[in-house]
């Protein structure tokens, strides 16, 4: 799992990656423009700050503001730039795009919950079961998933994790949630139109805000 953020608005010019959620103490070092972090008691890594990131990534520049979905090119010129600096550790890419267009192919109620569902939803070449909250799920309708992973337009990030005892795999979006433009500001999970795009593709952020007129 790889979660990457670029916020230079709050940040400068700092990438910020993470590979696993850090909890206790962790022990931090730099070598150059590049901080590690590890955990304290089993030295698993937890991540890397890249302090001048437009100079290893120059497309930064260009208005990215908040979760980075980086490609495996881009993957490579991080590893370069650690293995430089004498760093061992590399990163790799998501098997998945952090946001996915998936299809809801069936839907029930949490034993647990009188609001909660649990959903199994297709995203092309594999379904992954999601505990949704959102007033209007249903069966047969086209969302937007945020994968184990992502960094959310406001920041918060997609951790592994379970609602009242049952594993969800990832988040079914809002709008609202996605920040879209004119997005309802309600619960509720977008519904995609049939034709937006294939099951499993990635969500078109520039498209997705031609949604609400």
């Amino acid at each position: 799992m790889l979660v990457a953020g670029y916020n230079p608005g709050e940040l400068g010019d700092i990438l910020v990656v993470m590979t696993a959620k850090g909890s206790g103490d962790h022990v931090v070092s730099q070598k150059d423009q590049i901080v590690q972090i590890k955990g304290a008691k089993d030295g698993s890594l937890l991540g890397y700050n890249f302090l001048t990131a437009s100079e290893i990534l120059p497309e930064l520049k260009t208005g990215v503001n908040g979760n980075v979905d980086l490609n495996n090119d881009q993957i490579a010129k991080l590893n370069r730039a650690l293995m430089k600096a004498g760093f061992r550790d590399e990163l790799s890419a998501n098997r998945y795009p952090n946001f996915q267009i998936g299809f809801v192919e069936k839907m029930v109620d949490h034993p647990k919950s009188d609001h909660l569902h649990i959903t199994t939803v297709d995203l092309g070449d594999h379904k992954q079961q999601i505990v949704s909250g959102s007033p209007n799920m249903a069966e047969g309708i086209k969302v937007v998933v945020a994968n184990v992973g992502t960094m959310m337009p406001s920041g918060s990030i997609i951790w592994p994790g379970a609602l009242l005892g049952v594993e969800s795999d990832g988040m079914i979006c809002s709008g609202r949630e996605l920040k879209l433009k004119n997005a309802p500001q309600k619960p509720g999970a977008l519904i995609l139109p049939a034709d937006f795009g294939e099951v499993g593709a990635a969500f078109d952020f520039t498209k997705g805000n031609q949604l609400f007129k």
